[in-house]
């Protein structure tokens, strides 16, 4: 009977996400409780019950899309990239998932929300940097040393070097996007393909070096 009130409850706070994730994108934050609750088809006690105030809804709808959004691009990361003998086929592929989880419209709007709510809301800056930006880059940091080790690339300073990275072929999407209509998908693409070429060609393994 316990276990199947956890699963009522756990598939109710999902709706409240989903229904919060929706409200807050059209609404802003400004949004009320009482429209998250009519859109998750519950009440605005259960919503506070879940989450106790908006600002850790809309929080935890931040932490709950990057976790989505980033899926894909960590597990090929984790599972292709850290021990590809193809590293420019590998981190084509993980970058092009990179991009799409976190550029996606949706994610691009909530990333706008997000810095608009930055002087009110301060943590949830901090969410967003330490969910997404921050974890992923960890992630990648490690295949690149993996790759390093096998003397496939050759990098001196690999934070840096994600940071390249994501200048190269995320920040295009990011900037763009926020100002208007997406980079469209011809660009993206050829911004993903020539940024990854300049990344492997700069740090590619050189015997002689």
């Amino acid at each position: 009977m316990a276990e199947g009130r956890q699963l009522r409850g756990a598939a109710l706070k999902e709706r409240i996400l989903e229904a919060a994730r929706v409200t807050f994108l059209r609404e802003g934050f400004d949004a009320s409780m009482d429209e998250v609750a009519a859109a998750a088809g519950t009440t605005k006690v259960s919503v506070y019950g879940h989450f106790g105030t908006k600002e850790a809804l809309l929080a935890a709808v931040v932490h709950d899309q990057l976790g989505r959004a980033l899926a894909e691009p960590m597990r090929l990361v984790v599972e292709r990239l850290a021990d590809s003998a193809d590293v420019r086929g590998d981190l084509t592929e993980a970058c092009r998932a990179w991009v799409a989880g976190i550029a996606s419209p949706d994610m691009l709007s909530l990333r706008n929300l997000v810095v608009g709510e930055q002087r009110r809301f301060p943590q949830l800056g901090e969410v967003w940097r330490e969910r997404g930006p921050a974890r992923f880059h960890a992630v990648i940091a490690d295949a690149l040393r993996r790759q390093v080790d096998a003397r496939r690339l050759s990098i001196a300073d690999v934070d840096l070097a994600v940071l390249q990275l994501s200048g190269l072929v995320v920040s295009p999407n990011l900037i763009y996007g926020a100002y208007g209509d997406p980079v469209d998908p011809d660009t993206r693409e050829r911004l993903i393909v020539a940024g990854v070429d300049m990344f492997v060609n700069e740090y590619r393994y050189r015997a002689n070096a």
